[in-house]
């Protein structure tokens, strides 16, 4: 995959699109809580979601929406997931995309809605109506950094990246905005997504790209092994750059893929960066795996083990919790061809263990604030990298206390 240089921005680096963040007291006071993106015109849109069966009114909403393949505006609440709020929370959702839709003079079948928060919650509707009024008045072309604060829960920094690639001679930008820090364990994505960009892209192209982009960027990425009731990603395309429209059979359509890849892997890197209570980032890579499918699971055991996650914690060099990870995930595993590096200090060399000045080398490794574990099968070519993070006493502080 090439390499792209990130640019300062988020859901407005792409022309065409304007955004805001505005504080409706959704949650509490003195903190934006209700943000807004809106195209200047309907735009092609794509988007996925959460594979949990317990599916938040929004999703329900956006998924018949989205299938149109069109879309103008999106509204982002925070501090509510009106999830599991039955018929209310469908119509509160409803409600929420007529509003802004009677605000911005668009067509509500137009309006994209997402929420965030405590599950079980109903949205206070007079303060979202209150907060899309305002939002409607707010929207500028440099509001990007604000929707982003405003999507925000226990995120603890906002996290936007852009890129920009030349199609056709023409300069296309991507840009993206995302919330995510506890409940990450995406397939799809834990979190909500949000990116634009000024591509023109045939509609159906721009879900096959997103797909593409989705299922190696946030979904390789864990903090707790948690699937949320809200997780969406959605993309939309304004057509501004003027490129020629893009599709599989345009010779710079892997490009373009490359570079929304790339804008989707920094945004799940941010997650994983700042996950509840994180104190580490580590990249997991299972090679040697008999398939591709064997790396995937053996990676994804060891990323989401609360055992091995709490070792990186607190500094101790157990490799063992990382082959028995390994042994459970359901992947081909000959424990006597196994090789364990943290770093490139080998812990586990096929039925060979690390020595005490290993041990401490190893340990020196996770004093690092990121760093590799690197487990070779040999009984293949399967790969595969997550990325994830530590487990702290501040994870089940935050998490113990969400509520109340």
């Amino acid at each position: 995959m090439k390499t792209f240089e990130f640019l300062e921005g988020g859901v407005t680096a792409a022309q065409g699109f304007r955004a805001c963040g505005v504080e409706a007291g959704i949650k509490y006071q003195g903190r934006k809580d209700l943000a807004l993106v809106v195209a200047d015109k309907p735009v092609p849109v794509a988007a996925v979601y959460t594979t949990n069966k317990v599916a938040a009114a929004p999703v329900r909403v956006d998924r018949e929406r989205t299938a149109s393949g069109s879309a103008q505006a999106v509204v982002v609440n925070s501090g509510c997931a009106n999830a599991c709020t039955g018929g209310e929370g469908v119509r509160n959702a409803l409600e929420t995309a007529r509003l802004t839709a009677e605000e911005l003079g668009i067509d509500e079948r137009l309006v994209l809605v997402c929420s965030t928060g405590v599950i079980g919650v109903h949205l206070p509707m007079d303060r979202v109506a209150s907060g899309i009024k305002k939002a409607a008045s707010a929207l500028s072309a440099i509001g990007g950094h604000d929707a982003a604060c405003a999507i925000m829960t226990t995120d603890t920094v906002d996290k936007q990246v852009a890129v920009e690639l030349e199609l056709d001679g023409k300069t296309v930008t991507i840009g993206g905005m995302c919330k995510g820090s506890g409940m990450i364990e995406p397939n799809m994505a834990t979190m909500l997504g949000f990116i634009t960009t000024d591509a023109l892209v045939h509609p159906k192209a721009l879900d096959h790209a997103l797909r593409e982009a989705v299922e190696v960027s946030f979904n390789r990425v864990v903090v707790d092994g948690d699937r949320s009731t809200n997780d969406t990603v959605i993309l939309m395309a304004s057509g501004a750059a003027a490129n020629t429209i893009l599709t599989p059979y345009h010779p710079q359509w892997q490009y373009f893929v490359d570079a929304l890849t790339t804008v989707c892997l920094e945004l799940g890197k941010k997650m994983v960066l700042d996950g509840e209570g994180a104190t580490k980032f580590v990249t997991v890579r299972v090679q040697g795996a008999r398939t591709e499918q064997d790396a995937q699971v053996a990676a994804r055991a060891v990323s989401k083990s609360a055992l091995v996650k709490t070792s990186w914690f607190g500094l101790d060099p157990n490799w063992g919790r990382v082959i028995a990870a390994v042994g459970y995930s359901g992947a081909e595993v000959d424990d006597q061809k196994v090789q364990i590096y943290y770093g490139d200090i080998c812990a586990y060399d096929q039925g060979r263990v690390a020595d005490t000045a290993l041990l401490k080398a190893m340990q020196d490794v996770m004093r690092k604030r990121a760093f590799e574990v690197t487990v070779d099968l040999h009984l293949g070519e399967g790969e595969d990298t997550i990325y994830t993070c530590d487990l702290s006493y501040d994870y089940v502080k935050i998490n113990a206390e969400y509520t109340t």
